[in-house]
């Protein structure tokens, strides 16, 4: 089985001595970000080990930009090996400072998820026809064997989930209970907000994606 792109940013940032890591953590909290992203709050890297790091990028930013990212704070950290071997890793993160906006509300300065012009995520096929998303699709399956769902919410607060949200989701007695709670907030959702979802799930729990993808 292939490495995914979070395997590959765990890999390089372990890679990453101690001095090296909280420097690239505080540099990750000021990074200057395509139009439309938001920089991950100081408050979650501060004792954020590798695998918080990773889980992270990859929520707020998706895989592809979150490689762009880590590949370019890797160069200012004067870490420029790390930084080509995960680029040729991953086939991207080869400096995406003149491509379009990705996901959020930066017009309101809103963090969360809304942006137009992200590329096609696992709802669009490549003629540009919407199609059922994968989270619509799977409903049932996912509310029934999502374990554990709070990580997952974890990924999502900040981004997809208000603080009000979080909570109202986590008051979830058991694991189907946070599911269903979760989808009830779905409606409110854009295509940007499913694709975060979807992200948060396949960093989580990859083998139940992987097995439902192969139906």
């Amino acid at each position: 089985m292939g490495k995914t792109v979070r395997d590959h940013l765990v890999d390089t940032l372990e890679d990453l001595g101690q001095d090296q890591f909280k420097k690239f953590k505080t540099k990750l909290n000021v990074f200057p970000l395509r139009k439309g992203y938001s920089n991950i709050p100081r408050g979650r890297l501060e004792k954020a080990d590798v695998l918080d790091v990773c889980d992270k990028l990859i929520s707020y930013y998706l895989e592809e930009y979150a490689v762009e990212v880590t590949v370019e704070l890797l160069t200012d950290i004067n870490e420029r090996e790390l930084a080509d071997r995960l680029r040729k890793a991953t086939g991207t993160g080869s400096g995406g400072k003149g491509q379009q906006p990705g996901p959020s509300d930066g017009a309101t300065g809103k963090e969360g998820c809304g942006g137009k012009g992200q590329k096609p995520g696992p709802s669009d096929g490549a003629t540009g026809k919407e199609e059922e998303h994968f989270v619509d699709r799977y409903r049932v399956q996912l509310i029934q064997r999502t374990t554990p769902v709070e990580p997952i919410l974890d990924l999502l607060h900040g981004t997809v989930l208000d603080d009000e949200q979080y909570q109202t989701v986590r008051s979830g007695s058991t694991n189907q209970e946070k599911m269903r709670k979760l989808y009830q907030l779905m409606p409110s959702w854009n295509k940007e907000c499913k694709d975060r979802f979807y992200e948060a799930l396949k960093a989580k729990n990859r083998f139940l994606i992987q097995d439902l993808e192969g139906n």
